[in-house]
């Protein structure tokens, strides 16, 4: 069995956030792997592993200003959402580093549009938007 890529990682550190934006990003077709803490594991590090985005909930995360400095390295700016909260970095600040902003509140409809666009903009040729793929369901 190939591994492949998820399409998504989602980073969240309060449970419920994370389990019903991982629900509906899944409903809509996306391959998503959820966690709860930084760094995120090894495997989705590799470059055949990197995940198409990645969603931040900043809210609960202990240093958020190293978790965005460090994401930096593993993906591309525009290829990340962050989900802002109240204290922790200010939105013009993680803006001027090229991060995807989303200030709440935020309906998990906002977020997974949010996330459709960034996957919609991704140059790898071998993956689709699921949406767009012919269903036999």
């Amino acid at each position: 069995m190939d591994a492949k890529p998820p399409d998504v990682v989602l980073l969240g550190s309060e449970w419920l956030d994370r389990a019903l934006l991982r629900a509906q990003l899944i409903e809509e077709g996306w391959d998503v792997v959820a966690i709860e803490t930084w760094p995120m594991p090894r495997l989705y590090r590799r470059s055949d592993m990197k995940p198409r985005a990645m969603v931040i909930d900043l809210r609960g995360l202990p240093e958020p200003r190293a978790v965005l400095d460090e994401v930096r390295v593993v993906l591309p700016p525009d290829r990340v959402l962050v989900l802002m909260a109240l204290g922790s970095i200010s939105e013009d600040e993680v803006r001027r580093q090229g991060f995807r902003v989303i200030e709440r509140p935020a309906t998990v409809g906002d977020v997974v549009a949010a996330v459709a666009t960034i996957l919609r903009t991704d140059t790898r040729q071998d993956r689709t938007d699921p949406r767009q793929r012919d269903r036999t369901d």
